[in-house]
Protein backbone atom coordinates (compact mmCIF):
# COMPACT_ATOMS: atom_id res chain seq x y z
CA UNK A 1 0.00 0.00 0.00
CA UNK A 2 1.29 3.58 -0.68
CA UNK A 3 0.45 6.69 1.26
CA UNK A 4 0.49 5.12 4.60
CA UNK A 5 3.83 4.84 7.09
CA UNK A 6 6.91 2.70 7.61
CA UNK A 7 7.18 1.95 11.23
CA UNK A 8 10.67 1.72 12.79
CA UNK A 9 10.12 1.03 16.47
CA UNK A 10 13.05 2.20 18.63
CA UNK A 11 13.62 -0.58 21.73
CA UNK A 12 15.08 1.52 24.93
CA UNK A 13 15.51 -0.83 28.02
CA UNK A 14 15.49 1.12 31.40
CA UNK A 15 17.02 0.26 34.62
CA UNK A 16 16.93 1.45 38.57
CA UNK A 17 20.34 2.19 39.42
CA UNK A 18 19.72 -0.02 42.74
CA UNK A 19 19.07 -3.19 40.10
CA UNK A 20 22.13 -4.97 38.25
CA UNK A 21 21.90 -3.31 35.15
CA UNK A 22 23.07 -6.86 33.59
CA UNK A 23 18.99 -7.81 34.03
CA UNK A 24 18.08 -5.08 31.52
CA UNK A 25 20.50 -5.54 28.94
CA UNK A 26 20.35 -9.21 28.91
CA UNK A 27 16.41 -9.20 29.06
CA UNK A 28 16.30 -6.24 26.34
CA UNK A 29 19.09 -8.78 23.77
CA UNK A 30 16.44 -11.53 24.77
CA UNK A 31 13.23 -9.37 23.90
CA UNK A 32 15.32 -8.54 20.32
CA UNK A 33 16.00 -12.00 19.02
CA UNK A 34 12.91 -13.10 20.12
CA UNK A 35 10.89 -10.20 17.79
CA UNK A 36 13.69 -10.97 15.00
CA UNK A 37 13.19 -14.81 15.15
CA UNK A 38 9.24 -14.21 14.42
CA UNK A 39 8.65 -10.96 12.57
CA UNK A 40 10.25 -8.38 10.47
CA UNK A 41 13.67 -7.57 12.38
CA UNK A 42 13.13 -3.93 10.04
CA UNK A 43 10.69 -3.25 12.31
CA UNK A 44 12.61 -2.78 15.25
CA UNK A 45 15.77 -1.29 16.32
CA UNK A 46 17.72 -2.08 19.33
CA UNK A 47 18.85 0.91 21.25
CA UNK A 48 22.72 0.08 22.26
CA UNK A 49 23.98 3.10 23.40
CA UNK A 50 22.90 2.64 27.01
CA UNK A 51 20.36 1.35 29.79
CA UNK A 52 18.38 4.47 30.34
CA UNK A 53 18.68 5.23 34.41
CA UNK A 54 19.18 8.76 34.95
CA UNK A 55 18.55 12.22 32.82
CA UNK A 56 21.39 11.92 31.38
CA UNK A 57 21.00 8.49 29.55
CA UNK A 58 17.79 9.48 29.20
CA UNK A 59 19.03 12.27 26.97
CA UNK A 60 21.31 9.63 24.78
CA UNK A 61 18.55 6.92 24.30
CA UNK A 62 16.55 9.58 22.46
CA UNK A 63 19.31 11.31 20.41
CA UNK A 64 20.00 7.79 19.34
CA UNK A 65 16.47 6.71 18.25
CA UNK A 66 16.16 9.77 16.31
CA UNK A 67 19.32 9.50 14.75
CA UNK A 68 18.29 6.03 13.29
CA UNK A 69 15.14 6.98 12.22
CA UNK A 70 12.64 5.40 14.47
CA UNK A 71 9.11 6.88 14.66
CA UNK A 72 7.55 4.69 17.31
CA UNK A 73 9.06 3.92 20.68
CA UNK A 74 9.15 1.23 23.12
CA UNK A 75 9.92 1.49 26.95
CA UNK A 76 11.00 -1.78 28.06
CA UNK A 77 11.09 -2.24 31.77
CA UNK A 78 14.22 -5.20 32.33
CA UNK A 79 13.68 -3.86 35.99
CA UNK A 80 11.99 -1.75 37.96
CA UNK A 81 12.83 1.14 36.00
CA UNK A 82 13.22 4.62 36.98
CA UNK A 83 10.03 6.12 36.94
CA UNK A 84 11.28 10.09 36.04
CA UNK A 85 13.57 9.20 33.17
CA UNK A 86 11.64 6.73 31.56
CA UNK A 87 8.63 8.62 31.70
CA UNK A 88 10.67 12.08 30.30
CA UNK A 89 11.99 9.71 27.54
CA UNK A 90 8.12 9.49 26.41
CA UNK A 91 7.50 12.80 27.00
CA UNK A 92 10.50 14.19 24.61
CA UNK A 93 9.89 11.64 22.23
CA UNK A 94 7.87 12.25 19.26
CA UNK A 95 5.64 9.56 18.11
CA UNK A 96 3.87 6.88 19.42
CA UNK A 97 5.02 5.22 22.58
CA UNK A 98 4.72 2.10 24.60
CA UNK A 99 5.60 0.73 27.71
CA UNK A 100 5.95 -3.09 28.30
CA UNK A 101 7.72 -4.85 31.23
CA UNK A 102 10.14 -8.33 31.77
CA UNK A 103 8.54 -11.16 33.49
CA UNK A 104 10.82 -13.03 36.12
CA UNK A 105 12.65 -16.10 34.36
CA UNK A 106 12.91 -18.41 37.12
CA UNK A 107 12.00 -20.08 40.43
CA UNK A 108 15.56 -20.45 40.78
CA UNK A 109 16.96 -17.05 40.08
CA UNK A 110 14.43 -14.73 42.55
CA UNK A 111 17.54 -12.74 44.30
CA UNK A 112 19.81 -11.08 42.23
CA UNK A 113 17.98 -12.05 39.39
CA UNK A 114 14.49 -10.46 40.42
CA UNK A 115 13.94 -7.48 38.70
CA UNK A 116 10.09 -6.21 40.19
CA UNK A 117 9.31 -4.79 36.41
CA UNK A 118 5.53 -5.67 37.45
CA UNK A 119 6.36 -3.23 40.26
CA UNK A 120 8.15 -1.08 38.14
CA UNK A 121 4.98 -0.60 35.32
CA UNK A 122 2.71 0.92 38.36
CA UNK A 123 4.77 3.81 38.90
CA UNK A 124 5.42 4.52 35.10
CA UNK A 125 1.68 4.75 34.57
CA UNK A 126 1.65 7.27 37.20
CA UNK A 127 4.15 9.38 36.32
CA UNK A 128 2.90 9.06 32.60
CA UNK A 129 -0.41 10.51 34.02
CA UNK A 130 1.58 13.09 35.66
CA UNK A 131 2.77 14.46 32.92
CA UNK A 132 -0.33 14.01 30.79
CA UNK A 133 1.64 11.54 28.50
CA UNK A 134 -0.69 8.99 26.37
CA UNK A 135 1.26 5.82 26.25
CA UNK A 136 0.11 2.25 24.64
CA UNK A 137 0.16 -0.42 27.48
CA UNK A 138 -0.70 -3.61 26.46
CA UNK A 139 -4.11 -5.43 28.43
CA UNK A 140 -1.12 -6.99 30.51
CA UNK A 141 1.90 -5.65 29.77
CA UNK A 142 4.34 -7.99 32.15
CA UNK A 143 5.44 -10.64 30.17
CA UNK A 144 8.63 -13.06 28.99
CA UNK A 145 10.47 -12.18 25.61
CA UNK A 146 8.70 -14.37 23.43
CA UNK A 147 5.44 -12.92 24.59
CA UNK A 148 6.53 -9.06 24.88
CA UNK A 149 7.56 -9.56 21.10
CA UNK A 150 4.20 -10.23 20.58
CA UNK A 151 2.92 -7.30 21.91
CA UNK A 152 5.43 -4.56 20.63
CA UNK A 153 4.19 -6.55 16.80
CA UNK A 154 0.54 -6.09 18.06
CA UNK A 155 1.70 -1.89 18.71
CA UNK A 156 3.04 -1.74 15.03
CA UNK A 157 -0.41 -1.50 13.14
CA UNK A 158 -1.18 0.79 15.99
CA UNK A 159 1.60 2.99 15.92
CA UNK A 160 1.46 3.07 11.64
CA UNK A 161 -2.00 4.73 12.26
CA UNK A 162 -1.11 7.36 14.67
CA UNK A 163 2.02 8.32 13.04
CA UNK A 164 0.28 8.91 9.40
CA UNK A 165 -2.45 10.80 11.17
CA UNK A 166 -0.18 13.04 12.77
CA UNK A 167 1.56 13.95 9.00
CA UNK A 168 -2.00 13.50 6.91
CA UNK A 169 -4.03 16.07 5.47
CA UNK A 170 -7.58 16.10 4.42
CA UNK A 171 -8.55 17.37 0.97
CA UNK A 172 -11.87 18.24 0.76
CA UNK A 173 -13.94 19.44 -2.60
CA UNK A 174 -17.34 21.52 -2.21
CA UNK A 175 -19.80 21.21 0.86
CA UNK A 176 -21.51 18.42 1.87
CA UNK A 177 -24.77 17.81 -0.57
CA UNK A 178 -28.29 18.77 0.84
CA UNK A 179 -29.84 16.85 3.02
CA UNK A 180 -26.59 15.26 3.96
CA UNK A 181 -26.00 17.32 7.18
CA UNK A 182 -24.93 14.22 9.23
CA UNK A 183 -21.41 14.12 7.36
CA UNK A 184 -20.62 17.87 8.41
CA UNK A 185 -19.25 17.17 11.48
CA UNK A 186 -16.94 20.22 13.51
CA UNK A 187 -13.25 19.74 11.99
CA UNK A 188 -11.90 21.12 15.46
CA UNK A 189 -10.96 17.81 16.65
CA UNK A 190 -8.88 16.76 13.59
CA UNK A 191 -7.36 20.38 14.08
CA UNK A 192 -6.84 18.86 17.85
CA UNK A 193 -5.33 15.75 16.43
CA UNK A 194 -2.76 17.61 14.52
CA UNK A 195 -4.80 16.97 10.78
CA UNK A 196 -4.46 19.61 8.26
CA UNK A 197 -7.23 20.39 6.20
CA UNK A 198 -7.66 22.04 3.20
CA UNK A 199 -11.33 22.54 1.84
CA UNK A 200 -11.95 23.32 -2.02
CA UNK A 201 -14.52 24.39 -4.20
CA UNK A 202 -15.94 21.94 -7.03
CA UNK A 203 -15.42 24.61 -9.32
CA UNK A 204 -11.77 24.20 -8.39
CA UNK A 205 -11.76 20.96 -9.22
CA UNK A 206 -13.90 21.02 -12.36
CA UNK A 207 -10.99 23.87 -13.47
CA UNK A 208 -8.11 21.43 -12.67
CA UNK A 209 -10.40 18.61 -14.63
CA UNK A 210 -10.56 20.73 -17.73
CA UNK A 211 -7.09 21.06 -17.66
CA UNK A 212 -6.21 17.70 -17.99
CA UNK A 213 -8.31 17.11 -21.02
CA UNK A 214 -5.71 15.74 -23.51
CA UNK A 215 -3.51 14.58 -20.90
CA UNK A 216 -0.62 12.24 -22.65
CA UNK A 217 -0.84 9.81 -19.44
CA UNK A 218 -4.49 9.25 -20.18
CA UNK A 219 -4.09 6.16 -22.72
CA UNK A 220 -1.87 4.45 -20.00
CA UNK A 221 -4.72 4.99 -17.32
CA UNK A 222 -7.30 3.60 -19.94
CA UNK A 223 -5.48 0.59 -20.48
CA UNK A 224 -5.02 -0.42 -16.74
CA UNK A 225 -8.89 0.20 -16.27
CA UNK A 226 -9.77 -1.90 -19.35
CA UNK A 227 -7.27 -4.75 -17.44
CA UNK A 228 -8.46 -4.30 -14.10
CA UNK A 229 -13.00 -4.31 -15.62
CA UNK A 230 -12.49 -7.24 -17.67
CA UNK A 231 -15.38 -8.13 -19.19
CA UNK A 232 -17.18 -6.09 -16.40
CA UNK A 233 -16.06 -2.74 -18.63
CA UNK A 234 -19.93 -2.08 -19.26
CA UNK A 235 -19.14 1.24 -20.05
CA UNK A 236 -15.94 1.51 -22.40
CA UNK A 237 -17.05 5.03 -23.51
CA UNK A 238 -16.54 6.56 -20.25
CA UNK A 239 -13.06 5.66 -19.49
CA UNK A 240 -11.30 8.27 -21.14
CA UNK A 241 -13.04 10.53 -18.86
CA UNK A 242 -12.52 8.33 -15.35
CA UNK A 243 -9.02 8.76 -16.56
CA UNK A 244 -8.75 12.18 -17.26
CA UNK A 245 -10.13 12.70 -13.52
CA UNK A 246 -7.79 10.09 -11.55
CA UNK A 247 -5.14 11.79 -13.16
CA UNK A 248 -7.14 15.10 -11.66
CA UNK A 249 -6.73 13.93 -8.59
CA UNK A 250 -3.28 12.49 -8.25
CA UNK A 251 -1.84 15.85 -9.76
CA UNK A 252 -3.79 17.66 -7.19
CA UNK A 253 -2.63 15.69 -4.26
CA UNK A 254 1.08 16.13 -5.17
CA UNK A 255 0.41 20.16 -5.72
CA UNK A 256 -1.34 20.27 -2.81
CA UNK A 257 -0.30 17.84 0.10
CA UNK A 258 2.32 20.65 1.32
CA UNK A 259 4.36 19.62 3.82
CA UNK A 260 2.50 17.07 4.84
CA UNK A 261 3.11 13.13 3.81
CA UNK A 262 -0.28 11.12 3.82
CA UNK A 263 -3.17 12.34 2.21
CA UNK A 264 -6.94 11.47 2.27
CA UNK A 265 -9.54 12.84 0.02
CA UNK A 266 -13.76 13.76 1.05
CA UNK A 267 -15.05 14.25 -2.36
CA UNK A 268 -18.59 14.59 -4.12
CA UNK A 269 -20.32 13.30 -6.44
CA UNK A 270 -23.89 14.93 -6.83
CA UNK A 271 -26.26 16.62 -7.22
CA UNK A 272 -24.37 19.25 -9.71
CA UNK A 273 -21.35 16.79 -10.81
CA UNK A 274 -22.93 14.54 -12.78
CA UNK A 275 -24.38 17.02 -15.54
CA UNK A 276 -21.11 18.99 -15.13
CA UNK A 277 -18.33 16.09 -15.61
CA UNK A 278 -20.43 13.87 -17.47
CA UNK A 279 -19.85 10.96 -15.32
CA UNK A 280 -20.17 9.68 -11.44
CA UNK A 281 -16.18 9.15 -9.64
CA UNK A 282 -17.06 5.89 -7.75
CA UNK A 283 -14.61 3.76 -10.01
CA UNK A 284 -11.99 6.39 -9.51
CA UNK A 285 -12.38 6.53 -6.01
CA UNK A 286 -12.70 2.55 -5.65
CA UNK A 287 -9.17 2.47 -7.68
CA UNK A 288 -7.40 5.30 -5.56
CA UNK A 289 -8.69 3.31 -2.13
CA UNK A 290 -7.64 0.38 -3.17
CA UNK A 291 -4.08 1.90 -3.72
CA UNK A 292 -3.94 3.27 0.13
CA UNK A 293 -5.49 6.81 -0.88
CA UNK A 294 -8.73 6.74 0.72
CA UNK A 295 -11.88 8.82 -1.39
CA UNK A 296 -14.81 8.99 0.95
CA UNK A 297 -17.81 10.11 -0.95
CA UNK A 298 -20.51 12.87 0.29
CA UNK A 299 -17.48 15.24 1.53
CA UNK A 300 -17.31 12.65 4.53
CA UNK A 301 -14.71 14.24 6.05
CA UNK A 302 -14.36 11.67 8.84
CA UNK A 303 -15.24 9.59 6.70
CA UNK A 304 -12.16 9.89 4.84
CA UNK A 305 -9.70 9.83 8.46
CA UNK A 306 -11.33 6.96 9.18
CA UNK A 307 -10.95 5.31 5.90
CA UNK A 308 -6.83 5.92 6.31
CA UNK A 309 -6.97 4.72 10.16
CA UNK A 310 -8.26 1.10 9.05
CA UNK A 311 -5.45 1.41 6.33
CA UNK A 312 -2.99 2.10 8.36
CA UNK A 313 -4.08 -0.44 10.87
CA UNK A 314 -4.96 -3.50 8.21
CA UNK A 315 -2.03 -2.44 5.51
CA UNK A 316 -4.38 -2.78 3.06
CA UNK A 317 -7.69 -1.44 1.21
CA UNK A 318 -10.98 -0.33 3.21
CA UNK A 319 -14.67 1.13 1.97
CA UNK A 320 -17.16 3.35 3.39
CA UNK A 321 -20.49 2.27 3.33
CA UNK A 322 -23.95 3.24 4.19
CA UNK A 323 -25.32 0.79 6.65
CA UNK A 324 -28.17 0.53 4.39
CA UNK A 325 -30.93 -1.43 4.40
CA UNK A 326 -32.42 -4.76 6.93
CA UNK A 327 -32.00 -8.28 4.89
CA UNK A 328 -35.48 -8.93 3.73
CA UNK A 329 -37.64 -12.08 6.03
CA UNK A 330 -37.51 -14.02 2.98
CA UNK A 331 -34.04 -13.56 2.17
CA UNK A 332 -32.63 -14.21 5.87
CA UNK A 333 -35.00 -17.24 5.79
CA UNK A 334 -33.55 -18.50 2.65
CA UNK A 335 -30.37 -17.77 3.03
CA UNK A 336 -28.77 -17.36 6.90
CA UNK A 337 -31.37 -19.16 9.33
CA UNK A 338 -29.83 -22.31 10.22
CA UNK A 339 -26.90 -21.58 8.35
CA UNK A 340 -25.21 -18.93 10.04
CA UNK A 341 -25.29 -18.22 13.79
CA UNK A 342 -27.03 -15.38 13.57
CA UNK A 343 -30.79 -13.59 14.65
CA UNK A 344 -32.19 -11.86 11.58
CA UNK A 345 -31.72 -8.53 13.68
CA UNK A 346 -27.99 -9.25 13.75
CA UNK A 347 -27.74 -8.85 9.77
CA UNK A 348 -28.13 -5.59 7.50
CA UNK A 349 -26.66 -4.57 4.24
CA UNK A 350 -24.14 -1.91 3.95
CA UNK A 351 -24.16 -0.66 0.39
CA UNK A 352 -22.70 2.34 -1.13
CA UNK A 353 -23.25 2.81 -5.14
CA UNK A 354 -19.45 1.85 -6.42
CA UNK A 355 -16.55 2.69 -4.39
CA UNK A 356 -15.26 -0.25 -2.79
CA UNK A 357 -12.10 -1.39 -5.20
CA UNK A 358 -12.54 -4.27 -7.39
CA UNK A 359 -9.81 -6.40 -5.18
CA UNK A 360 -12.70 -6.74 -2.06
CA UNK A 361 -15.98 -7.54 -4.73
CA UNK A 362 -16.57 -11.44 -5.96
CA UNK A 363 -16.70 -9.69 -9.15
CA UNK A 364 -17.31 -6.29 -10.66
CA UNK A 365 -19.18 -4.03 -13.37
CA UNK A 366 -18.73 -0.47 -14.23
CA UNK A 367 -22.07 1.05 -15.21
CA UNK A 368 -24.33 3.51 -14.17
CA UNK A 369 -25.26 4.65 -11.00
CA UNK A 370 -28.65 3.26 -10.74
CA UNK A 371 -30.31 5.84 -7.93
CA UNK A 372 -29.08 8.61 -10.12
CA UNK A 373 -30.19 7.55 -13.46
CA UNK A 374 -33.85 7.46 -12.32
CA UNK A 375 -33.78 11.24 -12.32
CA UNK A 376 -31.18 12.10 -15.12
CA UNK A 377 -29.83 10.55 -18.22
CA UNK A 378 -27.86 7.30 -17.75
CA UNK A 379 -25.10 8.94 -19.51
CA UNK A 380 -23.86 11.27 -17.37
CA UNK A 381 -24.66 8.72 -14.37
CA UNK A 382 -21.75 6.35 -15.85
CA UNK A 383 -19.04 5.04 -14.11
CA UNK A 384 -19.69 3.20 -10.34
CA UNK A 385 -18.45 -0.01 -9.56
CA UNK A 386 -21.29 -2.58 -8.95
CA UNK A 387 -20.41 -6.09 -7.28
CA UNK A 388 -21.07 -8.14 -4.10
CA UNK A 389 -18.47 -7.66 -1.00
CA UNK A 390 -15.94 -10.61 -0.63
CA UNK A 391 -17.35 -12.73 2.28
CA UNK A 392 -15.33 -13.17 4.96
CA UNK A 393 -14.34 -11.21 8.44
CA UNK A 394 -14.53 -7.60 8.54
CA UNK A 395 -14.43 -5.25 11.39
CA UNK A 396 -17.38 -2.00 11.29
CA UNK A 397 -15.50 1.57 12.87
CA UNK A 398 -15.93 5.35 12.43
CA UNK A 399 -14.31 8.02 14.20
CA UNK A 400 -16.68 10.89 14.45
CA UNK A 401 -17.07 14.67 16.02
CA UNK A 402 -20.62 14.73 17.23
CA UNK A 403 -22.49 17.69 17.11
CA UNK A 404 -21.44 18.77 20.79
CA UNK A 405 -17.69 19.03 19.07
CA UNK A 406 -16.83 15.60 21.39
CA UNK A 407 -14.54 13.50 19.46
CA UNK A 408 -16.06 9.31 19.55
CA UNK A 409 -15.83 6.43 17.98
CA UNK A 410 -17.39 2.99 17.77
CA UNK A 411 -15.89 -0.52 16.87
CA UNK A 412 -17.78 -3.39 15.78
CA UNK A 413 -16.59 -6.74 14.32
CA UNK A 414 -18.53 -9.50 12.44
CA UNK A 415 -18.91 -10.72 8.89
CA UNK A 416 -19.75 -10.76 5.35
CA UNK A 417 -21.64 -13.62 4.44
CA UNK A 418 -21.52 -15.66 1.37
CA UNK A 419 -25.43 -14.51 0.61
CA UNK A 420 -25.79 -13.06 -3.21
CA UNK A 421 -27.46 -9.93 -2.34
CA UNK A 422 -29.45 -9.47 -5.34
CA UNK A 423 -29.36 -5.96 -5.22
CA UNK A 424 -27.10 -3.47 -7.03
CA UNK A 425 -24.03 -0.74 -6.31
CA UNK A 426 -21.18 -2.13 -4.13
CA UNK A 427 -22.98 -4.10 -1.64
CA UNK A 428 -22.52 -7.18 1.25
CA UNK A 429 -24.94 -9.04 3.77
CA UNK A 430 -23.31 -8.57 7.03
CA UNK A 431 -23.84 -10.06 10.06
CA UNK A 432 -22.50 -8.54 13.33
CA UNK A 433 -23.53 -10.27 16.87
CA UNK A 434 -25.98 -8.05 19.06
CA UNK A 435 -26.25 -5.58 15.55
CA UNK A 436 -29.91 -4.73 16.49
CA UNK A 437 -28.64 -3.55 19.91
CA UNK A 438 -25.65 -1.95 18.90
CA UNK A 439 -27.73 0.19 15.70
CA UNK A 440 -29.78 1.35 18.50
CA UNK A 441 -27.97 2.25 21.60
CA UNK A 442 -24.27 3.16 19.58
CA UNK A 443 -25.29 4.43 16.46
CA UNK A 444 -28.48 5.83 17.03
CA UNK A 445 -28.00 7.06 20.53
CA UNK A 446 -24.46 8.15 19.91
CA UNK A 447 -25.55 10.32 16.64
CA UNK A 448 -23.37 8.75 13.93
CA UNK A 449 -23.90 9.19 10.07
CA UNK A 450 -25.17 6.48 8.14
CA UNK A 451 -21.49 5.93 6.92
CA UNK A 452 -19.05 3.30 8.23
CA UNK A 453 -15.81 2.55 7.28
CA UNK A 454 -14.97 -0.73 6.68
CA UNK A 455 -12.07 -2.49 7.33
CA UNK A 456 -11.59 -6.71 5.82
CA UNK A 457 -10.41 -8.76 8.81
CA UNK A 458 -10.68 -8.61 12.64
CA UNK A 459 -8.86 -5.41 13.47
CA UNK A 460 -10.88 -4.08 16.44
CA UNK A 461 -8.20 -4.87 19.21
CA UNK A 462 -6.15 -2.35 17.21
CA UNK A 463 -8.61 0.41 16.17
CA UNK A 464 -9.75 0.44 20.06
CA UNK A 465 -6.23 1.46 20.58
CA UNK A 466 -5.89 3.72 18.19
CA UNK A 467 -8.77 5.43 19.30
CA UNK A 468 -7.48 6.02 22.96
CA UNK A 469 -4.00 6.11 22.00
CA UNK A 470 -4.98 9.74 19.83
CA UNK A 471 -7.56 10.69 23.00
CA UNK A 472 -11.03 9.63 22.20
CA UNK A 473 -12.03 8.46 25.79
CA UNK A 474 -13.14 4.89 26.29
CA UNK A 475 -16.05 5.78 27.83
CA UNK A 476 -16.71 7.15 24.19
CA UNK A 477 -15.98 4.41 22.05
CA UNK A 478 -18.60 2.38 21.32
CA UNK A 479 -18.93 -1.34 20.73
CA UNK A 480 -21.70 -4.12 19.91
CA UNK A 481 -22.19 -5.24 23.72
CA UNK A 482 -23.05 -9.23 24.30
CA UNK A 483 -26.28 -9.85 25.25
CA UNK A 484 -25.39 -10.30 29.14
CA UNK A 485 -24.39 -6.48 29.05
CA UNK A 486 -26.90 -3.69 29.06
CA UNK A 487 -26.38 -0.69 27.33
CA UNK A 488 -26.34 2.56 29.50
CA UNK A 489 -29.53 3.50 27.41
CA UNK A 490 -31.04 -0.12 27.27
CA UNK A 491 -34.60 -0.37 29.08
CA UNK A 492 -34.09 -2.83 31.41
CA UNK A 493 -37.75 -3.27 31.28
CA UNK A 494 -37.59 -4.49 27.35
Amino acid sequence: MINIPKVKVGIVAVSRDCFPESLSVNRRKALVDAYKAKYDADDIYECPVCIVESEIHMVQALEDVKKAGCNALVVYLGNFGPEISETLLAKHFDGPKMFVAAAEESQNDLSDGRGDAYCGMLNASYNLKLRNIHAYIPEYPVGTAAECADMIHEFVPIARAVVGLSKLKVISFGPRPLNFLACNAPIKQLYNLGIEIEENSELDLFEAFNNHAGDARIPEVVKDMEAELGEGNKKPEVLEKLAQYELTLLDWVEAHKGYREYVCIAGKCWPAFQTQFGFVPCYVNSRLTGRGIPVSCEVDIYGAVSEFIGTCVSNDAVTLLDINNSVPDDMYEEAIKGKFNYTHKDTFMGFHCGNTCSSKLSSCTMKYQKIMARSLPVEVTNGTLEGDIVPGDITFYRLQSTADCILRAYVAEGEVLPVATKSFGGIGVFAIPEMGRFYRHVLIEGNYPHHGAVAFGHHGKALFEVFKLIGVCPDEIGYNHPASVPYRTENPFK
